[in-house]
């Protein structure tokens, strides 16, 4: 990335939604746009280079267009490959569409945060015409991707806010065992493993619904 070279919609139960985001990411269909991601875990100056020659002048163009400044774009743009690398680092992330459509959903979230955090108001956001040629289904295909990183990231926060012992009896039965099998790892009764899951489901779904953020990524 230059800092380094310069310097399907789902439902709103977050049981449903962390397993889909592990399907999904341990499955295929891999977007040929991948190999910009394994540039920036990589670090390789030229496929960097050429990422960032097709993308952020669209970006730019589309920040200029609303109520924003070339560095503004900028810092809006790395902020976006910085999340796509840490995704990648963290999350073994995995693109299944073009990236020009999911870097520009990333960029355009980020831009509408920041002008709402500076309070402008009103502002009817302009989409940038350098977008017109990306045929509909791609952009559905980057919402979906959006949506289910943004989920994904909301899940992993709040699941931090639960117990030690919660989070390691959901994310074994979120790895595809049994409860039976979850059981005779923690040592526990099949019965005592499931009413502790469900509690901690219960708890998990309650600390989801409270956040903001909740809403605006259309989980109801």
């Amino acid at each position: 990335m230059k800092e380094n070279t310069e310097s399907r919609k789902t439902s709103g139960d977050p049981d449903k939604t962390a397993t889909s985001f592990h399907k999904k990411n341990a499955g295929h269909n891999v977007h040929p746009d991948q190999k910009y991601v394994v540039a920036l875990l990589n670090n390789n100056a030229a496929l960097l280079e050429e990422l960032y020659r097709r993308f952020s002048g669209k970006i730019k163009s589309m920040i200029l267009q609303n109520n924003g400044t070339e560095t503004d774009a900028a810092d809006i743009f790395q902020d976006a490959l910085l999340s796509i690398y840490h995704k990648a680092i963290a999350d073994n992330f995995v693109l299944t569409c073009p990236l020009e459509a999911f870097l520009y959903l990333i960029c355009k979230n980020k831009w509408m945060n920041q002008l709402n955090k500076r309070k402008i108001q009103k502002v009817k956001f302009i989409d940038a015409r350098d977008y017109e040629n990306i045929g509909n289904d791609s952009f559905k295909e980057a919402e979906q991707e959006w949506l289910l990183q943004e989920r994904n990231d909301l899940l992993k926060e709040k699941l931090y806010e639960l117990s030690e012992s919660s989070r390691k009896l959901l994310r074994l039965s979120w790895s595809g065992k049994s409860m039976e099998e979850v059981a005779d790892i923690l040592n526990v009764t099949y019965g005592y493993a499931r009413k502790k899951k469900s509690e901690a489901m219960a708890k998990l779904t309650e600390l989801v619904k409270k956040s903001p953020r909740f809403k605006s990524l259309k989980l109801l």
